[in-house]
C-alpha cells in the first residue's frame, strides 16, 4: 500500500502566509521542511518551489535535490551554494532570479500561492546544478516513488 507522504514546515501551516522572515521582504532564508511517512525504498528527495501566480507564467524560487532521505528534516536557511554539505552534498539548482538556491516570494501584487513540490525518488540523480526544471523533473519522474506539495501564501499588500 502506498503511504501518503506528508510534508509540513514549522514556520507555516499548508494554505497559511509564508512569515516575512522567509520573504525578499524579510531574511530571505528558505524555511524548515519535515517531510513524514517516506516509503522504506525511498533513496533522496527533492524541492521544487514555485509560483504558479507569477504575471509572467510559473517562476521558480527553488530547486533542490539528492538530499538523504535520513534527512527527513530540511533545516531552515540553506545555504545558496551549488553543493549543501549540512544536507549531505545535495545538489541546489538556479531559480528564476537567475541565482543558486532559495529566493523568497516577492509578490508584485496580490496574494500568491507558492508551491513547495517535494518528491522522493528510488536513487540519487547525477546531475549539473544549472539543468533546467523541465530537465530536472523529467529525471524525478523517472525515479519517483511519491511526492507531495506544501503551499504557503504572501502578500506586500
Amino acid at each position: 500500500m502506498k503511504r501518503d507522504l506528508n510534508i509540513t514546515s514549522s514556520a507555516f501551516k499548508d494554505g497559511d502566509m509564508i512569515p516575512r522572515e522567509y520573504t525578499a521582504d524579510g531574511q530571505d532564508i528558505s524555511p524548515p521542511l519535515t517531510i513524514n511517512n517516506i516509503l522504506s525504498d525511498g533513496e533522496s528527495i527533492a524541492v521544487i518551489m514555485d509560483d504558479p501566480d507569477a504575471p509572467g507564467g510559473t517562476f521558480t524560487h527553488w530547486m533542490i535535490w539528492n538530499i538523504s532521505v535520513k534527512k527527513n528534516n530540511i533545516p531552515k536557511n540553506i545555504s545558496q551554494t551549488k553543493k549543501v554539505g549540512s544536507l549531505q552534498g545535495a545538489k541546489q539548482g538556479i531559480n528564476d532570479f537567475g541565482e543558486i538556491g532559495y529566493r523568497g516570494p516577492a509578490p508584485p501584487s496580490g496574494v500568491h500561492n507558492y508551491h513547495f513540490n517535494v518528491y522522493i525518488l528510488d536513487k540519487k540523480i547525477n546531475l549539473p546544478f544549472d539543468i533546467s526544471k523541465e530537465d530536472l523533473k523529467k529525471e524525478i519522474k523517472k525515479h519517483e516513488l511519491q511526492n507531495s506539495e506544501l503551499i504557503g501564501k504572501y502578500t506586500r499588500e
